[in-house]
């Protein structure tokens, strides 16, 4: 399953509103020859090794890195019944000890800097990937080899039982969520019979995963994890003919593997509409909607992806328009087309507003759908649609790998179609689509057959069932599965290869250098500053004006002003309304975005290098013209009060609304909660009068630095910036100054309870403060921070995830902020191990600031990772960008990324145990615990750490629910 780290999901979290560098955007293309003329490419190399393993190369020199993705022909499609959860299971097992490497995969990749590395599994494939630099590209490819060849040699029932573990508090995380993986396990049931291969989840059921064993991934591995079922990619700075010969000699002895009969498509579709129910631990009514429709790579597939885009993608879509604008039934609606190699399925998705009879919102859905399969889309939606399609390829295409880079695309092709272009094929063919051909496969697919399941919240004094959906339910086995085809015959064999695997990983000792464009300065007529980073290998410009302000500007005025204010301004303009906003962007083939951060606030574009002035004058009425009408407010004020109330009934977002007050102190600028949203009173009761004081506050030409990365040239944007800018005039008020106090430590530990009945997983959240980013240790601290929690090979993760297999992870994290920020500790656990994972955790906070200090091997790895990532971290403008906003934001010299290499290899080890020392104070700990309290409450509080108070969701004190004290002295 696709996973980041947990440490990265917390911080995208800690700036949901923080206006995310924007995805670009292309516009549509003429039809016929002109369409397909202006469709971006990915030229590749394809070839076939004697032992049947597929190759693809693609060359892109832009940066010294190589992506490498092995893709193997199977997922949880081939489970048979009772192994649910088996091909997910197996993948972690493929990141344990191979027959030559004894130790975890991801040691060596730490070790040399390796980036967007992971594993996911799917219902048809299983993929592994990570980018190296071009010197550590032997490195990989020994690795990927050695797991392929020889896994077994150095697999047993310890590494099965701990990855069991591992995966089954991954579904008991994903469970765990508001509208989570159980909605998605009820879906799938009922789209279904119980012998299609998609009936079940990828994750699986409890009860398989507990029965299963080392010779049933033995029997796994060898039937499904041979050479001629998989496919390696390789793009970046290498050439066809280094790959090949590089492919031959690591993969070339490994035998092919068993033939394995193809599966054949089987949509099923349903000629009558059936209807589900579930209760949830939510705060508010969804429903679902899924039609079952034609593969991937079929016209079908690629005509209802644009008649999902018209129907439900975004504001000017007509289901928002209807549900959101007109009717005011819902605070948001999604519709999309999930292609799969068998069968995909078509799903609609609406956030009810709370106190609306959900039979109204099915009755306008209705209304809008027959309309649909009446006329079909207009030109004008369907020109749009393809836009959005075109603008995501294009955006794909910058990176090398990761996830959905090219390396992705070009594998995803040979994979599923035996075509690594595949993905062109069906850009092209959406490209071609008619308003009638999107109509004709509309009424074909989603006319009838649904099933629709309602998600309510519980009722007062309902608990949430806690059984397992994936073993409960669904539809019985049908007649007309098709058969596999068995695989063509092939006289595969093997090639002797040279390489001593004896000898194990081969050694790194030559590392590329990082290339990172040098940073030019101008200034507007009207003085504001104008820094630029020139990157010419895509005709594409970002921008970002970035405001000092941010959730600490909050202070003194209504908690969440500064980001609804943010969003507001895409709402409207004294011209243009929010759709007309939405159209223009489209149109334009550009990107606009508006949020917050903790310490600042901005309005980011991307553009294309032919359509950035006209995009400039966009961004410019949006900032400088904002309407903030009545109706506007009132839409966006009913989502946001839904968000907070989502917020609090997510576990980790319980924990991050309340931990900031706790830890800053009533009154601080950053006792706020993180999520930047504000408080269900304080956005109640925000006026527009509220919003323009802040605008003439914070957001105006004298408190506001101009970034810029991409195509252009300072000779050619000044003058551009200078027409729509120029002549912006900051108001009489001086900018309000922040108050961003010291904070004192609170002198002992204390235990916040948050209770929530049912829960099938425990949250531990501790924190306290430390230095600010700007810092002048703030490198000793980051590395200090990687070795104790910070990455997954750290003292926390190991121990929690690899060695007690209790969470599906468990890190450490900071928060930048310009004054002091928050340090933290989470872990998501199963809630039997809630008291023993937090003294595990305080047990490695106390040992490394005690008997147990960093040792020189640990930090030594950490600055060799954050050195040796550098030149695959900046492919992208956008991480150019970010590099440019750090820099502004903490006053850092222009030089800083250049000179990173010398400082981090400059820190002693002294000075990084110094940081610990300085950073981690585990007597003065902060714990806020979200789970089932009649189940924890006991056991946490015998650990007797400290006074234990229980908080309800706004972070006042209530009583207790476990029989212990409200508040504990």
């Amino acid at each position: 399953m696709v996973r980041k780290p947990l440490a990265l999901l917390i911080a995208g979290m800690l700036t949901l509103g923080a206006g995310a560098l924007p995805v670009m955007a292309v516009p549509a293309a003429a039809a016929g020859d002109a369409a397909q003329a202006a469709l971006p490419d990915i030229p590749y190399t394809r070839f076939v090794l004697p032992n049947g393993l597929t190759v693809v190369v693609s060359e892109d020199h832009k940066a010294p890195v190589v992506a490498v993705a092995m893709w193997y022909h199977v997922g949880s499609a081939r489970e048979p019944t009772g192994k649910s959860g088996y091909a997910h299971l197996f993948e972690h097992l493929m990141f344990e000890r191979s027959g030559h490497h004894d130790g975890n995969y991801f040691q060596p990749f730490e070790k040399v800097g390796a980036t967007g590395m992971n594993g996911t599994t799917a219902n048809d494939r299983t993929n592994y990937f990570e980018t190296v630099p071009t010197t550590a590209l032997d490195m990989a490819l020994w690795m990927e080899s050695d797991r392929m060849g020889w896994l077994l040699d150095g697999l047993g029932q310890d590494e099965v039982n701990q990855q069991r573990g591992v995966v089954q508090n991954e579904k008991r995380q994903d469970e765990n969520q508001p509208y989570g993986l159980r909605v998605q396990e009820n879906i799938e049931a009922n789209a279904y019979p119980l012998n299609h291969p998609y009936h079940h989840d990828t994750i699986g059921s409890m009860k398989d995963l507990n029965a299963a064993s080392i010779d049933d991934f033995k029997t796994w591995f060898r039937t499904y994890y041979g050479a001629a079922n998989a496919t390696l990619v390789m793009v970046g700075d290498i050439t066809p003919a280094e790959a090949k010969a590089k492919a031959l000699k690591y993969f070339g002895e490994i035998p092919s593997g068993p033939p394995v009969a193809k599966l054949q498509p089987w949509t099923f579709p349903r000629s009558t509409s059936t209807r589900g129910t579930m209760h949830m631990d939510v705060p508010q009514v969804h429903v679902y909607r899924e039609w079952n429709t034609p593969h991937g790579g079929t016209e079908a597939d690629n005509l209802l992806s644009l008649a999902a885009t018209v129907l439900g993608d975004g504001k000017t879509s007509r289901l928002y328009q209807r549900l959101v604008y007109q009717d005011k039934l819902a605070d948001d609606v999604s519709v999309s087309q999930n292609s799969g190699e068998l069968a995909s399925q078509f799903e609609l998705e609406v956030d009810v507003k709370n106190g609306v009879d959900p039979a109204k919102v099915e009755a306008a859905v209705a209304d809008v759908w027959k309309t649909f399969l009446k006329d079909g889309p207009t030109a004008d939606e369907l020109a749009r649609a393809k836009t959005g399609f075109r603008a995501g390829y294009v955006r794909r295409l910058e990176k090398v790998g990761g996830f959905s880079g090219k390396a992705t695309l070009l594998a995803a092709g040979q994979v599923y179609q035996d075509d690594p272009g595949a993905w062109r094929k069906d850009l092209a063919a959406m490209m071609a689509a008619t308003p009638a051909q999107v109509r004709e496969a509309a009424r074909k697919w989603i006319s009838k057959g649904d099933y629709t399941l309602t998600v309510l919240p519980l009722a007062k004094g309902q608990q949430a069932s806690t059984a397992d959906v994936a073993e409960t339910g669904g539809l019985g086995t049908a007649p007309g599965a098709p058969k596999p085809v068995p695989a063509a015959k092939h006289d595969w064999h093997t090639v002797k290869s040279d390489v001593d695997r004896s000898k194990g990983v081969p050694s790194v000792t030559t590392f590329p250098d990082l290339k990172f464009p040098t940073l030019e300065h101008a200034k507007l007529d009207n003085g504001i500053e104008v820094t630029l980073a020139e990157r010419h290998d895509v005709p594409l410009v970002q921008m970002e004006l970035l405001f000092d302000a941010g959730y600490a500007a909050d202070q003194g005025r209504k908690l969440g002003t500064s980001s609804f204010t943010m969003y507001m301004l895409n709402e409207g303009t004294e011209d243009l309304d929010s759709v007309q906003i939405a159209k223009r962007k489209q149109r334009l083939g550009s990107y606009i975005n508006t949020g917050c951060g903790l310490d600042y606030c901005n309005i980011s574009m991307n553009a294309l290098t032919d359509k950035v002035v006209p995009s400039l004058k966009l961004v410019a009425d949006v900032a400088r013209n904002p309407a903030f009408r009545a109706d506007d407010i009132s839409r966006l004020r009913g989502r946001w009060l839904a968000d907070i109330e989502q917020e609090k009934a997510r576990p980790i977002t319980m924990a991050l609304r309340v931990l900031p007050p706790l830890l800053y102190g009533k009154g601080h600028a950053y006792a706020i909660p993180f999520t930047g949203s504000g408080t269900t009173a304080s956005i109640k009761s925000l006026t527009a009068a509220d919003m323009r004081t802040f605008m003439g506050d914070y957001i105006r030409p004298d408190n506001v630095k101009i970034l810029v990365a991409g195509d252009t040239t300072l000779a050619k944007l000044v003058p551009e910036l200078n027409a729509v800018f120029g002549n912006w005039k900051a108001p009489a008020n001086a900018v309000p100054r922040k108050n961003i106090a010291k904070v004192n430590y609170p002198g002992h530990v204390r235990v916040f309870l948050m209770d929530r009945p049912g829960s099938l997983q425990s949250v531990i959240l501790a924190g306290e403060v430390a230095p600010s980013t700007e810092a002048p240790n703030n490198l000793e601290i980051g590395t200090m921070n990687g070795a104790f929690g910070g990455s997954f090979t750290s003292r926390l993760n190991m121990n929690l995830r690899e060695g007690k297999h209790w969470a599906y992870g468990a890190f450490s994290f900071l928060q930048n902020a310009v004054g002091q920020r928050p340090f933290m500790i989470y872990a998501p656990v199963q809630t039997d191990k809630t008291a023993p994972s937090i003294s595990e955790a305080l047990k490695e906070a106390k040992a490394i600031v005690g008997p147990k200090p960093l040792t020189d091997a640990e930090i030594q790895k950490i600055k060799d990772n954050d050195v040796r990532a550098m030149p695959g971290e900046y492919q992208t403008v956008s991480a150019v960008l970010g590099a440019m906003q750090g820099i502004a934001l903490y006053h850092r010299p222009d030089d800083y990324v250049q000179t990173l290499k010398s400082r981090i290899e400059g820190q002693s080890d002294k000075a990084v145990q110094a940081a610990a020392d300085e950073v981690i104070k585990p007597d003065e700990l902060t714990w806020v615990i979200v789970g089932d309290l009649k189940k924890i409450g006991p056991s946490v509080r015998a650990l007797q750490l400290g006074p234990v108070q229980v908080l309800d969701t706004d972070g006042k004190p209530v009583a207790a629910k476990d029989g212990g004290a409200t508040n504990e002295k």
